[in-house]
């Protein structure tokens, strides 16, 4: 995502011809796409994308039953305590 940020401030700058980036090649304002493109590809077919997104699932599902436990251990302790 970062590299597509990347490359669409250098596409404006270009475009409005911004002194440092209006001397730049359009091979290098178009860079930053190319990267992005290889790093998706490159992302899906190791599978990184569908582990960091288990990854989240998991520690979502972790966060959501360390609650529902916490909830559980006080209303025992106070339903106890009478």
């Amino acid at each position: 995502m970062y590299l597509l940020g990347l490359g669409l401030i250098l596409l404006v700058l270009k475009y409005v011809e911004w002194s440092p980036v209006a001397l730049l090649s359009w091979w290098l304002v178009l860079a930053p796409f190319a990267l992005a493109a290889a790093w998706w590809a490159w992302a899906d077919a190791t599978g990184y994308t569908k582990r960091k997104a288990m990854e989240a699932d998991d520690k979502r599902r972790d966060e959501r039953r360390a609650r529902t436990k916490a909830a559980l251990d006080a209303n025992y302790h106070k339903s106890h305590r009478r």
